[in-house]
Protein backbone atom coordinates (compact mmCIF):
# COMPACT_ATOMS: atom_id res chain seq x y z
CA UNK A 1 0.00 0.00 0.00
CA UNK A 2 1.21 3.46 -0.64
CA UNK A 3 0.73 6.57 1.39
CA UNK A 4 -0.74 8.19 -1.71
CA UNK A 5 -3.56 5.68 -1.90
CA UNK A 6 -4.20 5.75 1.84
CA UNK A 7 -4.65 9.52 1.65
CA UNK A 8 -6.94 9.23 -1.36
CA UNK A 9 -9.04 6.65 0.47
CA UNK A 10 -9.37 8.82 3.56
CA UNK A 11 -10.30 11.86 1.48
CA UNK A 12 -12.81 9.77 -0.48
CA UNK A 13 -14.61 9.24 2.84
CA UNK A 14 -14.68 12.96 3.69
CA UNK A 15 -12.71 16.17 3.15
CA UNK A 16 -10.05 16.69 5.83
CA UNK A 17 -7.16 18.90 6.80
CA UNK A 18 -3.63 17.57 6.85
CA UNK A 19 -3.87 17.53 10.64
CA UNK A 20 -7.13 15.58 10.47
CA UNK A 21 -5.48 13.05 8.16
CA UNK A 22 -2.54 12.71 10.57
CA UNK A 23 -4.97 12.06 13.44
CA UNK A 24 -6.80 9.46 11.35
CA UNK A 25 -3.51 7.67 10.73
CA UNK A 26 -2.63 7.78 14.41
CA UNK A 27 -6.04 6.49 15.43
CA UNK A 28 -6.69 3.68 12.98
CA UNK A 29 -4.54 3.29 9.89
CA UNK A 30 -1.44 3.29 12.06
CA UNK A 31 -2.19 -0.36 12.80
CA UNK A 32 -1.56 -1.26 9.16
CA UNK A 33 0.26 1.68 7.59
CA UNK A 34 1.91 4.26 9.83
CA UNK A 35 2.60 7.74 8.50
CA UNK A 36 4.22 10.81 9.97
CA UNK A 37 3.54 14.52 9.56
CA UNK A 38 6.71 14.82 7.48
CA UNK A 39 5.37 12.23 5.02
CA UNK A 40 1.74 13.34 4.77
CA UNK A 41 2.14 17.00 3.84
CA UNK A 42 4.57 16.49 0.93
CA UNK A 43 2.34 13.72 -0.43
CA UNK A 44 -0.70 16.02 -0.23
CA UNK A 45 1.22 18.56 -2.29
CA UNK A 46 2.07 15.91 -4.91
CA UNK A 47 -1.54 14.71 -5.05
CA UNK A 48 -2.76 18.27 -5.53
CA UNK A 49 -0.19 18.91 -8.27
CA UNK A 50 -1.37 15.74 -10.02
CA UNK A 51 -5.01 16.85 -9.81
CA UNK A 52 -6.02 13.95 -7.58
CA UNK A 53 -7.06 16.19 -4.69
CA UNK A 54 -7.88 19.88 -4.37
CA UNK A 55 -8.21 22.43 -1.60
CA UNK A 56 -11.87 22.64 -0.65
CA UNK A 57 -11.43 25.42 1.87
CA UNK A 58 -9.11 27.17 4.28
CA UNK A 59 -9.35 27.62 7.99
CA UNK A 60 -7.53 29.13 10.94
CA UNK A 61 -3.76 29.52 10.69
CA UNK A 62 -3.93 28.93 6.93
CA UNK A 63 -5.03 25.31 7.34
CA UNK A 64 -6.29 23.71 4.17
CA UNK A 65 -9.14 21.25 3.88
CA UNK A 66 -8.55 18.79 1.06
CA UNK A 67 -11.04 16.78 -0.94
CA UNK A 68 -10.55 14.04 -3.48
CA UNK A 69 -11.27 14.80 -7.13
CA UNK A 70 -12.88 12.44 -9.64
CA UNK A 71 -9.37 11.81 -11.00
CA UNK A 72 -8.29 10.82 -7.49
CA UNK A 73 -11.23 8.45 -7.03
CA UNK A 74 -10.48 6.86 -10.41
CA UNK A 75 -6.83 6.37 -9.38
CA UNK A 76 -7.87 4.81 -6.08
CA UNK A 77 -10.24 2.42 -7.84
CA UNK A 78 -7.57 1.54 -10.41
CA UNK A 79 -5.11 0.81 -7.61
CA UNK A 80 -7.62 -1.38 -5.76
CA UNK A 81 -8.41 -3.45 -8.85
CA UNK A 82 -5.10 -3.59 -10.72
CA UNK A 83 -2.36 -3.86 -8.12
CA UNK A 84 -1.20 -6.70 -5.94
CA UNK A 85 -0.40 -5.73 -2.35
CA UNK A 86 3.25 -5.88 -1.34
CA UNK A 87 3.89 -8.51 1.29
CA UNK A 88 6.76 -9.85 3.23
CA UNK A 89 8.68 -7.27 5.24
CA UNK A 90 8.70 -7.81 8.96
CA UNK A 91 11.39 -6.40 11.20
CA UNK A 92 10.14 -8.62 14.03
CA UNK A 93 10.57 -11.79 11.96
CA UNK A 94 13.97 -10.65 10.71
CA UNK A 95 15.03 -10.69 14.35
CA UNK A 96 13.75 -14.25 14.63
CA UNK A 97 15.99 -15.39 11.78
CA UNK A 98 19.00 -14.46 13.88
CA UNK A 99 17.88 -15.61 17.33
CA UNK A 100 20.35 -18.48 17.03
CA UNK A 101 23.08 -15.93 17.80
CA UNK A 102 21.66 -15.22 21.26
CA UNK A 103 21.84 -17.14 24.49
CA UNK A 104 18.73 -19.23 25.01
CA UNK A 105 17.36 -16.98 27.76
CA UNK A 106 17.80 -13.88 25.60
CA UNK A 107 16.13 -15.51 22.59
CA UNK A 108 13.23 -16.70 24.75
CA UNK A 109 12.93 -13.23 26.29
CA UNK A 110 12.68 -11.70 22.81
CA UNK A 111 9.82 -14.04 21.95
CA UNK A 112 8.13 -13.42 25.29
CA UNK A 113 8.35 -9.69 24.61
CA UNK A 114 6.86 -10.22 21.17
CA UNK A 115 3.94 -12.16 22.68
CA UNK A 116 3.42 -9.39 25.23
CA UNK A 117 3.53 -6.66 22.58
CA UNK A 118 1.00 -8.55 20.48
CA UNK A 119 -1.17 -9.06 23.57
CA UNK A 120 -1.33 -5.30 24.15
CA UNK A 121 -2.20 -4.78 20.50
CA UNK A 122 -4.94 -7.41 20.73
CA UNK A 123 -6.42 -5.60 23.73
CA UNK A 124 -6.47 -2.34 21.75
CA UNK A 125 -8.06 -3.95 18.71
CA UNK A 126 -10.70 -5.73 20.76
CA UNK A 127 -11.48 -2.43 22.50
CA UNK A 128 -12.02 -0.79 19.13
CA UNK A 129 -14.30 -3.65 18.11
CA UNK A 130 -16.41 -3.30 21.26
CA UNK A 131 -16.82 0.44 20.74
CA UNK A 132 -17.95 0.27 17.12
CA UNK A 133 -21.11 -0.90 15.39
CA UNK A 134 -20.68 -0.70 11.62
CA UNK A 135 -23.73 0.65 9.82
CA UNK A 136 -22.52 1.49 6.31
CA UNK A 137 -20.18 0.08 3.65
CA UNK A 138 -17.18 2.13 4.78
CA UNK A 139 -17.58 1.12 8.42
CA UNK A 140 -18.13 -2.51 7.43
CA UNK A 141 -14.93 -2.44 5.36
CA UNK A 142 -13.11 -1.00 8.37
CA UNK A 143 -14.56 -3.87 10.43
CA UNK A 144 -13.19 -6.39 7.91
CA UNK A 145 -9.71 -4.94 8.38
CA UNK A 146 -10.18 -4.87 12.15
CA UNK A 147 -11.22 -8.54 12.23
CA UNK A 148 -8.17 -9.44 10.12
CA UNK A 149 -6.00 -7.56 12.59
CA UNK A 150 -7.57 -9.39 15.53
CA UNK A 151 -7.19 -12.82 13.89
CA UNK A 152 -3.57 -12.28 12.83
CA UNK A 153 -2.65 -10.79 16.20
CA UNK A 154 -4.08 -13.82 17.99
CA UNK A 155 -2.10 -16.06 15.66
CA UNK A 156 1.08 -14.07 16.34
CA UNK A 157 0.60 -14.47 20.09
CA UNK A 158 0.09 -18.20 19.73
CA UNK A 159 3.14 -18.50 17.48
CA UNK A 160 5.37 -16.38 19.77
CA UNK A 161 4.45 -18.51 22.79
CA UNK A 162 5.10 -21.71 20.83
CA UNK A 163 8.42 -20.34 19.51
CA UNK A 164 9.48 -19.29 23.02
CA UNK A 165 8.89 -22.84 24.24
CA UNK A 166 10.84 -24.23 21.27
CA UNK A 167 13.78 -21.92 21.97
CA UNK A 168 13.86 -23.00 25.60
CA UNK A 169 14.55 -26.56 24.39
CA UNK A 170 17.58 -25.49 22.34
CA UNK A 171 20.09 -26.04 25.13
CA UNK A 172 19.04 -29.68 25.29
CA UNK A 173 19.74 -30.19 21.58
CA UNK A 174 23.09 -28.55 20.76
CA UNK A 175 25.76 -26.12 21.90
CA UNK A 176 25.05 -22.37 22.11
CA UNK A 177 25.84 -19.77 19.46
CA UNK A 178 29.29 -19.55 17.88
CA UNK A 179 31.96 -17.44 19.54
CA UNK A 180 30.85 -18.16 23.12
Amino acid sequence: MSLRHALLGLLAAQPQTGYGLLKHFQGSLNYVWPAQHSQIYPELARLAAAGRIRVAGTGPRASKTYEVTPVGVAELRRWLVETTPQRGRSDALLHVFFLWLLETDDAAAYLESEASTQGRLLDELEGIKESSDPTDRKQRAYRLALEAGIATTRARIEWAEWARDEVRRWDDERPGPPGR
